[in-house]
């Protein structure tokens, strides 16, 4: 099984950005111990801070692997092309958030995301990614 987590924009910042919301490890750090858990699932990571290379990276493997969880960042308020790129795919896609977005600002309650989600998985800190990671199993 070949499961791919894209992030996007800041998220590259987690273990120093705002840590009471995002807390204090690094996503690379966290990447480690899933593959750890999970050493029977080929797991690839990308990140960037480009919409338009979040976008490229879900039309590389959205054909080829059998997951890809994507947490947008701010992008999943705004982008009407990552929610596009979703739709066009055939590899089923979890959108993840490490907060709760509906216990934020108001403008996070937006998605543009989620109706062309396979699922939405959001508020449990980075324990979302293996959530995501269970449900592909």
């Amino acid at each position: 099984m070949k499961i791919a987590i894209i992030n996007g924009p800041n998220l590259n910042l987690l273990g120093k950005r705002e840590p009471e919301v995002y807390g204090s490890q690094t996503f690379e750090d966290y990447f480690d111990t899933l593959k750890q858990k999970f050493p029977n699932i080929e797991l690839s990571y990308y990140q960037s801070n480009i919409e338009g290379e979040l976008i490229g990276k879900i039309q590389e493997v959205g054909f080829t692997f059998d997951g890809i969880i994507l947490n947008a960042g701010a992008y999943t308020h705004t982008s009407i092309g990552l929610g596009d790129a979703m739709k066009a795919v055939t590899t089923p896609v979890i959108e993840v958030h490490i907060s709760n977005t509906y216990a934020r600002e108001s403008f996070r309650h937006q998605s543009y995301l989620s109706g062309n989600a396979k699922g939405v998985i959001l508020g449990f800190g980075l324990k979302s990614y293996e959530l995501a990671i269970q449900s592909f199993l």
